[in-house]
């Protein structure tokens, strides 16, 4: 059986960069479509990507 990876990425302002998070997620066989990411807070986990993740 062979499992699904998905990723998931935060930053907390807008003016950080995800791009070393996602790249980093690539070389471990996640594509694009399977990242998730949120921008905003770390303190609030009702952030809508992460949420979305939680429900796969």
């Amino acid at each position: 059986m062979q499992y699904k990876k998905f990723g998931y990425v935060r930053v907390s302002s807008k003016d950080q960069n995800e791009d070393r998070q996602i790249e980093n997620m690539k070389c471990f066989g996640i594509e694009d479509r399977d990242i998730f990411i949120d921008k905003q807070s770390g303190k609030n986990m009702k952030r809508e990507n992460y949420q979305m993740l939680k429900r796969l």
